[in-house]
């Protein structure tokens, strides 16, 4: 199975702010971007899954005609840190998720082991449909889960490794994974 990941367009809110699971809607021109990209890969004319949050769904729904919404798909959601800006979150909670970085949960929130369990659900369900190639429209922090599971191993090993990857996921960027 081929796997194209794409991340959602640039989301309408100031920088700096930890946004994981609100649900911010897409700035156009992000969405008119990333639709010209991937439209022009032929990636269109593939079967989409989607996040449910807007700044995803908004790129599926115009994307392709019969989107497939799967809330496993949606970034992980922070808790009491959601909206919040960076600098705003207390220096010792931020120390307490980086020393358990797979069971702490920010914010009261998900843990990242939750987050791929849903991720690794979300997976086997898609390799067991025998699909030969989909797009996934989804967040920085579930392709990282993604690919992290891709490459094998157990949950927590794959959680551990997408938690420890620097995040270098671009707005509307595309990764392919093959099997």
């Amino acid at each position: 199975m081929r796997l194209y990941l794409a991340r959602h367009p640039q989301p309408e809110t100031l920088p700096g702010i930890c946004y994981g699971g609100s649900d911010l809607p897409p700035t156009e021109a992000g969405v008119a971007a990333t639709l010209e990209a991937l439209s022009r890969q032929g990636l269109h004319e593939l079967p989409v899954f989607s996040s449910p949050l807007r700044r995803c769904a908004a790129l599926a729904r115009r994307l392709a005609h019969a989107p497939v919404f799967d809330a496993r798909l949606a970034e992980m959601h922070f808790g009491a840190w959601e909206m919040r800006s960076w600098d705003d979150i207390p220096r010792a909670e931020v120390d307490a998720w980086s020393a358990d970085l797979l069971h702490y949960r920010p914010g009261g929130g998900e843990s990242v082991l939750d987050v791929a369990g849903r991720v690794a659900a979300f997976l086997g369900e898609l390799r067991a449909a025998g699909l030969e190639q989909a797009l996934i429209i989804c967040h920085a922090g579930t392709i990282r889960l993604l690919a992290s599971l891709h490459q094998g191993g157990g949950i927590e090993e794959a959680a551990l490794r997408a938690a420890q990857a620097a995040h270098h996921i671009g707005y509307g960027e595309l990764l392919v994974l093959k099997d």
